[in-house]
């Protein structure tokens, strides 16, 4: 990776971490934009880099996200995010010449996979937590606490990722193209 890309990953993780503050700050709910996530989406599809770069984007926005996260386990991040950084690379590649929302999509499936990833992580350490939290959850309670999650805080928040990376998306690019014309 060039150290122009080097320097684009990095201001768009700050800006994220800073806006996502900012947004969990200013609205005191789960579902609110993640920032991190598009940053580091917006990053990938910007500069597409390699697996291992997009793998490294994706640890750092894990980082990012488990130092700032106000969540039942903060480190689940440092694998949901890496995770949701691979699939954004490989949907946007996948995609960008066929699909003109290819930006939308690739966060859109980014952002599900990543919350997906982090709400099956705390079930399972509630499941093999020792005492009673485990004992308080039978299999159902498990999937109806999968199934609350998935649809009260990773759709919506999905659905918000998608909308305000496509947004972004176009202006970045344009900006990044006269840069290094």
């Amino acid at each position: 990776m060039k150290s122009q890309d080097i320097a684009i990953v990095g201001i768009l993780l700050a800006v994220g971490a800073i806006a996502r503050l900012i947004a969990t700050a200013l609205v005191p709910s789960p579902i609110v934009p993640n920032f991190v996530i598009i940053f580091y989406c917006l990053a990938i599809m910007l500069i597409a880099p390699r697996f291992k770069e997009a793998l490294g984007i994706g640890i750092v926005g894990g980082i990012i996200s488990a130092l700032i996260s106000h969540s039942l386990f903060p480190p689940a991040n440092l694998i949901s995010e890496p995770l949701g950084a691979i699939v954004c690379l490989g949907v946007f590649l996948a995609t960008r010449e066929r699909i003109k929302f290819a930006p939308a999509l690739a966060t859109l499936i980014a952002t599900v996979v990543s919350g997906l990833t982090f709400v099956a992580i705390v079930m399972v350490l509630v499941m093999v937590a020792p005492g009673m939290l485990y004992k308080a959850f039978t299999a159902t309670s498990l999937y109806a606490f999968f199934s609350l999650m998935m649809f009260t805080i990773v759709l919506p928040t999905s659905i918000l990722n998608t909308v305000v990376a496509q947004i972004l998306y176009l202006p970045a690019a344009r900006v990044l193209s006269r840069g290094r014309a």
